[in-house]
């Protein structure tokens, strides 16, 4: 008889098979075991066991700067789930969500110090976990636009914080305005609102604190 269970291990690393089916010369029942990563498919039921890191890297913009990250990934195994890349001045930024199993991982955090050795990119990675769904929260879409000014991001995440409200993505952008060339600064966010919170109160509340910042919003819920 084979029974599997998982390791007391930090992690869960591991997983101990005992084969209780063989018996020593003299008759008395012995267990042989053998010690598993979870990428075997005793240990997860024919489906190798997936795990999650976010990665972070962070240099200068130059063409392939992608291409060196991502080959890196495939040729460990790994899977992007989500990214985000974008230019910020002469540095390029990425974070990426990357699936695999628990030896997927262990290659890429070994391959990925010699990507930052050989490409300059400052290269973090940590592991997470999926999120979990959240029912009781409606995803509201905030649109932004106002004459570039400091701390328009601040007074923003000040307002959802101070109500928990919790901001799920945001994307801002400098430019100038097409006829005067005026400095401009968009905002795009993406906030989680409590199923108890009075919707039509928020936006008004909302609206009347970007009137008093001179900011022109719309706020309307996520689509999809």
């Amino acid at each position: 008889m084979v029974s599997v269970a998982p390791s007391s291990g930090k992690h869960g690393e591991c997983a101990l098979i005992a084969d209780r089916a063989l018996r020593s010369r003299d008759g008395s029942e012995y267990t042989r075991c053998h010690i598993l990563r979870p990428d075997s498919p005793f240990v997860s039921g024919q489906q190798p066991l997936k795990q999650l890191v976010v990665i972070s890297a962070v240099g200068g913009d130059r063409s392939g700067v992608v291409h060196d990250l991502t080959r890196a990934v495939l040729d460990c195994g790994g899977n992007i789930l989500d990214s985000r890349m974008i230019a910020l001045g002469a540095e390029f930024a990425m974070l990426l969500l990357v699936s695999g199993s628990w030896h997927t991982l262990a290659r890429l955090e070994s391959e990925l110090k010699k990507v930052e050795e050989q490409s300059g990119l400052s290269l973090a990675m940590r592991r997470t976990e999926e999120r979990a769904p959240r029912s009781d929260m409606l995803p509201y879409a905030i649109d932004v636009v106002c004459l570039d000014q400091p701390g328009i991001v601040f007074n923003l995440a000040s307002f959802f914080a101070s109500r928990e409200i919790d901001i799920a993505e945001m994307a801002t952008r400098s430019y100038s305005a097409a006829h005067t060339g005026a400095p401009m600064f968009s905002v795009q966010i993406t906030v989680n609102i409590p199923g108890n919170l009075q919707i039509s109160a928020l936006r008004d509340e909302f609206m009347d604190f970007c009137d008093h910042l001179n900011l022109d919003a719309i706020m309307e819920p996520v689509k999809g």
